[in-house]
């Protein structure tokens, strides 16, 4: 068999293993295993196998993601969510689709202190949906807010899939997280308009809370504080260059430790979940690292990354083209596998075909992050999706998929005005030093 043949009939196995329900990190590492074993020789396999699982779980480079799983799952145990979405809820409650719009709040929030999806979505789905049940929100309205919101845990930063982006890619991950900034806000905004043109169309999809008082505004503002302490404490140190990225997540998760110390909010208890959490998550995340680099470098020797390069400069099309057959590919992609997964498959393809478009690869890494967020609430995955009907298991999962799909118009806008005006993603690390 030709190299290509292999790396095509290793994909049509991947997909095999994959629908088969075995974890993916496994199935990249034994597909990538026997193709390279095919191609090059069973001992160099087992070589390559070994290397790359002891450089993934021995980098340095990569501590930083246990710190900031350890840093959102502790701001998660002390309460922090729950004080985010009160304060939001005290200014936007009483508006049409209010606690609708003060569950985005909070999950941009939260977002800024965890760094993962489907933990934002489950934390604010046990925040928010009593709430909005209590006020008689439309199921469909109620979740598919929360998993939508959830999606905001991979852009605004600390964001996991930056990071392994930068590692991958060789970009600065302080430079990714600042660029994530901007289109973080831009989408919590439009996911806000999308829920107002929502609740204005159809009225009698909730009913407004009470209106709280100037008094109790004032008083919830303190439940801001500890969220806007750790942002400006990890992404001020990041921009203005006094930390690392390692650095910054050592002091963040540190920071989390401290004031929930100073507020006695944490138990034993809770600081023992986090712990055993934190552990869980990391070792999920590492494997899939793992094999992904694995598979990559069959992938290389399989030559299909340098012959898509080729190919696609013969093409002879615009530039605006490729790249958005390239986002369609992801759209595809993103509904069949997790984003993660989905991303550290794709950028040893794609990742030297946009470098040679000329593309920025820091907006490039926006962009893939924006796609990835679609997949987390489009069918048949859509990992956000399961989270929340995990915690609302009397609402069915098609009525969150309902709710959730409406908000997926506000991604698709963001992407698009990414795609228009780049130095969105691009003016904040324009600025760093």
């Amino acid at each position: 068999m030709t190299p290509v043949t292999t790396g095509l009939l290793g994909f049509v196995l991947l997909v095999v293993l994959m629908l088969a329900r075995i974890p993916v990190g496994f199935v990249m590492a034994i597909v990538g295993f026997l193709g390279f074993g095919l191609l090059a020789s069973w001992d160099a396999s087992l070589n390559l196998l070994a290397r790359d699982f002891f450089a993934i779980f021995g980098s340095y480079n990569l501590t930083v993601i246990p710190l900031f799983v350890l840093m959102g799952q502790i701001a998660h145990y002390t309460g922090i969510s729950g004080r985010l979405f009160n304060t939001a809820n005290k200014f936007l409650g009483h508006l049409p689709g209010g606690l609708a719009i003060a569950t985005i709040g909070a999950c941009a929030g939260f977002s800024a202190i965890c760094g993962s999806t489907s933990a934002t979505a489950a934390t604010m789905a046990s925040v928010a949906l009593p709430e909005m049940k209590k006020y008689r929100y439309d199921p469909a309205l109620a979740t598919g807010v929360v998993a939508a919101g959830g999606s905001l845990g991979i852009l605004i930063p600390p964001s996991t899939i930056f990071i392994i982006y930068g590692i991958m890619t060789e970009q600065s991950i302080g430079k990714l997280f600042v660029a994530g900034i901007l289109p973080g806000i831009l989408l919590a905004i439009l996911f806000i308009i999308t829920i107002v043109v929502w609740t204005r169309l159809r009225p009698g999809l909730c009913v407004p809370a009470p209106k709280a008082s100037l008094r109790e505004r004032i008083a919830s503002l303190t439940g801001l504080i500890e969220t806007f302490l750790l942002f400006l404490l990890v992404m001020g140190g990041l921009f203005v260059g006094v930390f690392t990225p390692t650095e910054a997540a050592g002091v963040g998760a540190c920071g989390t430790i401290v004031i929930a110390l100073l507020g006695g909010n944490l138990s034993w208890q809770g600081f023992a979940r986090s712990l055993n959490e934190t552990a869980r998550i990391s070792c999920m995340i590492l494997v899939i690292v793992a094999g992904a680099t694995v598979f990559g470098h069959f992938l290389a020797v399989t030559t299909i990354p340098a012959g898509i390069g080729a190919w696609v400069a013969r093409l002879n099309w615009p530039p605006f083209l490729i790249i958005g057959l390239i986002i369609f590919v992801y759209l595809l992609l993103g509904c069949l596998m997790d984003s993660l997964a989905m991303i550290m498959l794709t950028i040893p393809v794609f990742y030297p075909v946009v470098t040679t478009l000329g593309y920025d690869p820091i907006w490039f890494g926006v962009v893939i992050v924006l796609v990835a967020e679609m997949g987390v609430i489009t069918p048949p995955v859509g990992i956000n999706v399961y989270v929340v009907a995990g915690v609302a298991r009397d609402v069915p999962l098609q009525v969150i998929f309902q709710g959730a799909m409406k908000m997926i118009v506000a991604l698709f806008l963001t992407a698009l005005l990414l795609i228009l005006f780049p130095q969105i993603a691009l003016f904040l690390p324009g600025l760093m030093k």
